[in-house]
């Protein structure tokens, strides 16, 4: 995962994308106002036992209803037929995901959160399984630069 991070943040931090200021927070510290705050979003997680990492979770959960977020009556996340009034509604993000034996869950869980919040994928989900390769890095700096280059007017 501490590779594939590095390589998003270097492409994020392409020097022919001008104007972009980058912010890593770790999902354990970022809070809602560095979601407010954010015109855009790379988000990475481990695949666990066929879910998003705990950490990821835990930001999930404790800044899903403060950014706008919509639940449906069970209280899960709504259908997105809400989200277009979410206050991060329509901001691009990128996802990326590292497993062992299978990403399915993992991902299907990110993106019922994020369609709930209305935020519009900006590039296909990066998924690596195994050991990461130089391909994957280099699909994760294409990533971290394609979710940039969205944010330069």
């Amino acid at each position: 995962m501490r590779a594939l991070l590095e390589r998003v943040e270097a492409g994020a931090h392409d020097d022919e994308i001008p104007g972009v200021d980058v912010v890593v927070r770790p999902a354990l510290e970022a809070t809602s106002d560095d979601v407010l705050g954010a015109d855009g979003y790379l988000l990475g997680t481990t695949a666990n036992f066929g879910y998003m990492s705990g950490a990821l979770k835990h930001f999930f959960d404790s800044t899903f209803l403060a950014v706008g977020g919509a639940l449906d009556p069970s209280g899960a996340p709504g259908d997105g037929a809400d989200a277009e009034d979410a206050t991060t509604a329509g901001r691009p993000y990128g996802l990326w995901l590292h497993g062992r034996y299978d990403l399915t869950g993992a991902e299907r869980s990110v993106q019922s959160i994020v369609g709930a919040l209305g935020w519009r994928q900006g590039y296909d989900v990066l998924g690596v399984l195994g050991p990461v390769e130089d391909a994957a890095l280099e699909s994760a700096y294409v990533l971290g630069a394609t979710i940039a280059a969205l944010l330069v007017d």
